[in-house]
């Protein structure tokens, strides 16, 4: 891990002011790697390093209420609208008019809904863990959630406070080792009467992907920040149901990519809906690509072969280009 190399900096967009990490040569193509929940840039080390060098110009940033970028206190500024925004504006900043594009568990999502509002400015797009889902003109996110019962980890986030004062029962590096290392394939679905937290195991032994100093170096930023931003995503959830209404049924044009791990949160559901109809049709110009024996954090777990699958595919896009 070489990530003495990364500039960090600020830059302002879309009203706030975000964190941003990166590397390698700025005339070469911009690549943007968007975090999920819960992580910082810090979460893309391996591909910041890979991808800048073989030429690309890699941009990671602290996500709004992440890190060391802006913290809103309302969920309500953490809609797909205000995320996609952001995004743009880093776009407009380094005066990229299309750029590759990849992103990992609710980064995932944000890239998603940017192909989806804004295909014109996405060369390519990559997402870890989560697919594409049209949306159910039928039914709200929180009402399908609540399908699961209450012990659905979605559920628990959504009370302000409720996950707040259950995490802090635990110290920080707890709360990132119970999260980072769960090798749980299905929906994190806690007992009746428990918090996802406490119902989350940590094993005896930490896995060979990652290290003490660097599960420290995520426990020290959430020390600071604590996790309402983090938690924000999850109750705004209804709030872009509302927002992607003007899209239902579009399909995604941008060409993607989809990796998942064979043993992902709901890695079988997951799996029978990558393979259907449905997501093809949504998708139709897509790769799915199957990671044996990956989790959830597969970009830190797999990092060599996710890289090597971010960086084949962007190589194969500029090729046409």
């Amino acid at each position: 891990m070489t990530t003495s190399l990364v500039r960090e900096k600020k830059i302002k967009t879309n009203g706030i002011w975000l964190n941003v990490a990166e590397k390698g040569d700025e005339g070469g193509p911009l690549v943007l790697l968007l975090h999920g929940f819960p992580e910082t840039w810090f979460s893309w080390r391996h591909q910041i390093d890979f991808l800048s060098s073989h030429g690309y110009h890699v941009v990671a940033p602290d996500l709004r209420g992440y890190g060391d970028s802006d913290f809103l206190p309302s969920h309500e500024s953490y809609t797909v609208s205000h995320l996609v925004a952001d995004v743009i504006g880093l776009l407009d900043h380094y005066g990229t008019a299309q750029a590759f594009v990849a992103g990992h568990d609710w980064g995932s999502v944000i890239g998603w809904s940017l192909c989806l509002f804004r295909p014109d400015r996405v060369k390519g797009f990559i997402s870890l863990s989560v697919p594409y889902s049209p949306r159910d003109p039928n039914l709200k996110p929180s009402e399908f959630s609540k399908t699961f019962g209450d012990g659905l980890y979605i559920t628990q986030f959504q009370k302000p406070g409720r996950a707040e004062a259950a995490f802090a029962k635990h110290d920080c590096e707890t709360v990132m080792k119970k999260f980072l290392l769960t090798t749980r394939t299905d929906f994190m679905v806690a007992p009746p009467g428990t918090e996802i937290i406490d119902d989350l195991e940590i094993p005896s032994k930490i896995p060979e992907w990652i290290t003490e100093e660097e599960i420290q170096v995520y426990a020290d930023k959430f020390q600071r920040t604590g996790f309402t931003g983090p938690l924000n995503y999850y109750r705004a959830m209804d709030l872009n149901w509302e927002i992607l209404a003007p899209w239902e049924g579009s399909k995604i044009v941008v060409p993607t990519k989809f990796i998942t791990g064979d043993k992902d949160i709901g890695a079988n559901e997951t799996m029978e809906y990558v393979k259907g109809e449905m997501f093809k049709s949504m998708v139709p110009n897509v790769e799915v690509v199957v990671v044996e024996d990956g989790h959830h954090f597969i970009h830190q777990e797999k990092a060599k072969q996710v890289s090597e699958e971010i960086l084949s595919f962007f190589n194969k896009l500029r090729a046409t280009e």
